[in-house]
């Protein structure tokens, strides 16, 4: 089943996702994740405007169908009575599972800090505009009826939540991201690699990162998801001093994921080494995307999320 632009949730569904709370969470909490929620919503919204709606399964636990066995399904899942009778391996479906299973994954390394509105209300971080990506992303497929999961990675996954698809599964998603704190160096591709024995099964992959790391491992380590027939999406994360290095003045230059590394220089006698090497950067990463047939959507902060996930989609149809 396609991702599409289709608004396919049912208005019971809509109460529950609107109204997801939890008694659990602070006032303070239950803001954050209440305004992250309705972000997510006003961009999903912005997206769905116009589109067809397409049929998706109910949250209903009766008997649908057969289907045919895939490597990664669950063993307990499969109808052993009629392997008995026909020497096939088929899963016992219900209205209840969902069209597709994604696992969000999440930098949260010092080096997304950067950005944010120390002037500017309005100004992004790169881990502020990454969570909310990710929080339209899971919103939208939630509307859906499709599974949803989520980790936190930087040298390590701080966090991983299974993909699942009912309405109150977003209250996990939508507090697990509105707590997310920058902490730690960037180690992407180990951390990966780690992970991927957890995320099991078909399904698309999604990450959100500004990929500050080394990139053939990191590429390898996104190889790997495909190698496992699932789909993987990377949004690469900008902030717009970082592509075009607007810098003048003596400035100090510090490094967020070792605070005490940190020079002052002439920004005139840096920026064009500086602009080659970011030219170099993001070429490597398309080259290394493109041959592993993993799309890349580069993001910048000041980009709007409902026409960054809108163009993507448009792009190629749908996700599938």
């Amino acid at each position: 089943m396609s991702i599409s632009g289709s608004k396919t949730y049912s208005s019971e569904a809509n109460v529950k996702l609107a109204n997801s709370g939890s008694d659990l969470l602070s006032p303070q909490d239950r803001a954050r994740v209440a305004s992250l929620q309705l972000f997510a919503r006003s961009v999903v919204d912005g997206i769905t405007v116009g589109k067809h709606q397409s049929p998706h399964k109910g949250f209903s636990a009766e008997f649908k169908e057969h289907r045919p066995y895939v490597l990664g399904d669950e063993i307990r899942s499969i109808d052993w009575k009629l392997y008995g009778k026909t020497d096939r391996l088929f899963i016992r479906q219900y209205e209840e599972e969902t069209n597709l299973r994604c696992t969000i994954l999440v930098d949260q390394s010092k080096s997304m800090a950067y950005g944010g509105g120390a002037k500017d209300a309005s100004k992004l971080s790169k881990h502020e505009y990454a969570i909310r990506m990710a929080a339209a992303i899971a919103y939208f497929l939630i509307s859906q009826q499709d599974a949803v999961g989520l980790g936190l990675i930087d040298t390590e996954l701080r966090s991983y939540i299974p993909p699942r698809g009912r309405p109150n599964h977003l209250q996990v998603l939508m507090q697990t991201l509105a707590n997310s704190q920058c902490e730690g160096e960037t180690s992407l591709g180990s951390v990966i690699q780690q992970a991927a024995p957890r995320l099991r099964g078909r399904g698309v992959v999604v990450l959100i990162s500004d990929c500050f790391d080394d990139l053939p491992t990191l590429i390898k380590a996104l190889s790997f998801f495909r190698l496992a027939n699932k789909e993987v999406i990377l949004f690469q994360i900008f902030d717009r001093d970082e592509l075009e290095f607007p810098f003048r003045k003596r400035t100090e230059f510090r490094n967020l994921e070792a605070t005490d590394q940190r020079k002052m220089i002439d920004p005139a006698t840096l920026r064009k080494a500086y602009l080659d090497k970011v030219a170099a950067f993001r070429k490597t990463l398309a080259d290394g995307c493109f041959k592993n047939r993993i799309d890349l959507v580069p993001c910048v902060t000041d980009m709007p999320h409902a026409e960054v996930l809108a163009s993507y989609l448009a792009s190629r149809g749908g996700l599938r």
